[in-house]
């Protein structure tokens, strides 16, 4: 019975430290001023990422926005308080036109388990654009779905869903799940639900 006290201090350390991380202030983003305005009313802006999304060589940007006090009004199993992501493009004047906006792209503040908040960032490169998240307790999980933009239809549209879950002590039994087009079809941007499990 000696693993009993090990036991309790790993449950303790583990739940100490989610306390911690939902705790952790959220940093401060840097918002130009000619992209202030598609910040929504009672809303900061959580992650702001530019790079050529419809590849037209200006530097566009896709702005993560959520709730103030989205951690103590969120809840993972019948209220998540929700996140737009917002596609912003850049104009030859050098102002922004919204083209695209989400609010099912991104997953809540805490549906991450007791990692925390799992939103990790936005990765643009050549028209596609990807939505990472990291979370789980023991079990870990990654999840990244990305988007590619369709010049013909001149919008993005789902290209691929996947991820991996593994054992956070000896990472071991790490599986890995990709979906693509061919699982999914044709999935335009604002139908998207990341909230829906994948098939």
């Amino acid at each position: 019975m000696k693993f009993w006290p090990y036991l309790s201090f790993i449950v303790i350390l583990q739940l100490s430290l989610s306390k911690v991380m939902a705790q952790t202030p959220k940093l401060v983003v840097t918002v130009p001023a000619n992209l202030k305005g598609f910040v929504l009313k009672g809303y900061d802006v959580l992650d702001l990422t530019k790079g050529d999304l419809n590849r037209d060589n200006y530097p566009d940007a896709i702005m993560v926005l959520y709730k103030k006090g989205e951690e103590k009004t969120s809840d993972v199993i019948s209220h998540p308080e929700k996140r737009p992501l917002l596609i912003l493009i850049c104009q030859p004047n050098k102002t922004y036109k919204l083209a695209g906006r989400s609010e099912n792209a991104v997953y809540c503040v805490d549906c991450g388990g007791q990692m925390g908040d799992p939103f990790t960032g936005i990765t643009i490169k050549n028209g596609y654009f990807s939505v990472e998240h990291y979370g789980g307790s023991a079990w870990r999980w990654t999840r990244i779905v990305t988007f590619k933009y369709s010049a013909l239809d001149k919008n993005w549209f789902l290209f691929k869903d996947g991820g991996e879950r593994f054992y956070a002590i000896t990472h071991e039994e790490v599986k890995t799940k990709v979906s693509t087009v061919k699982n999914f079809g044709r999935v335009p941007f604002e139908n998207f639900d990341i909230y829906k499990d994948k098939k």
